[in-house]
């Protein structure tokens, strides 16, 4: 077996990512695709931490009207970030993975507390940990929970599934000459403001040199291949650092 490029990673998916054809929920051919990528990488020997979106269900302020306040429409995010979990908790355990979904807002009828020891361990053990309900407070988006859960178990990256090949100077569905970088520093897509993630995410996998990868989860084997380190999508780090290592 080739040495793995990344032993530990934080899978990053948005709720819409689920959504398939649908306007709506789940699409459970989606789910069931995204679960086989997950096991094959499984079976190589990667540990996997999942952080899921919810704007397929709730996004929060845009669904948001004035009955409804920020803090709650946020709270209501979280939850649908929950139901995608559980979503996907099923369909992994339905192809025999092993999975623990870990909840920042407790509700341990359904699923565990978020512990990092306890998270880390689960890893350890070699079962798929879904981190749900964002960080648990409002104004933080799951993009940012991604990175602070990463962080918090000492993930290699983040990998951030798209539809799209990685990241372009424009909307590459609208823009059929966008141009697409292959390497990107972290202060470039700040000042670019390229819309990777949200600022607070990017800016702390710059302050703990947590490189982001973004690619296309749709093509069958991405994820597999990115792992064993064929160069994929577009990786966002600290281009100093490469500067910096000798050349052999």
């Amino acid at each position: 077996m080739a040495a793995l490029t990344y032993k530990r990673i934080l899978l990053k998916l948005s709720g819409e990512s689920l959504l398939g054809n649908k306007e709506y929920g789940i699409d459970p051919g989606v789910i069931d695709t995204y679960a086989e990528e997950i096991k094959n990488v499984k079976e190589l020997g990667v540990q996997v931490g999942i952080v899921i979106g919810g704007g397929n269900i709730y996004r929060g302020t845009e669904n948001s009207h004035d009955a409804i306040d920020k803090v709650t429409g946020d709270q209501m995010g979280m939850l649908a970030t929950v139901i995608n979990s559980l979503a996907f908790q099923s369909a992994l355990e339905a192809k025999g993975v092993y999975t623990r979904l870990l909840t920042a807002i407790r509700m341990e009828e359904i699923a565990e507390p978020f512990i990092r020891r306890r998270a880390i361990r689960h890893l350890e053990k070699g079962r798929v940990v879904i981190f749900g309900a964002g960080t648990g407070s409002p104004y933080f988006t799951t993009d940012t929970a991604a990175v602070l859960r990463a962080i918090e178990i000492e993930a290699d990256v983040v990998l951030k599934g798209t539809r799209v090949e990685g990241i372009y100077d424009a909307d590459p569905e609208k823009n059929p000459h966008a141009f697409q970088f292959q390497e990107i520093s972290y202060f470039d897509v700040l000042e670019k403001d390229l819309k990777v993630m949200d600022l607070t995410a990017v800016t702390l996998c710059k302050e703990n040199n947590l490189p982001i990868i973004v690619f296309n989860m749709n093509k069958k084997g991405n994820l597999k291949r990115l792992v064993s380190g064929d160069r994929i999508g577009t990786k966002v780090f600290d281009l100093k650092l490469k500067e910096m290592q000798p050349t052999r």
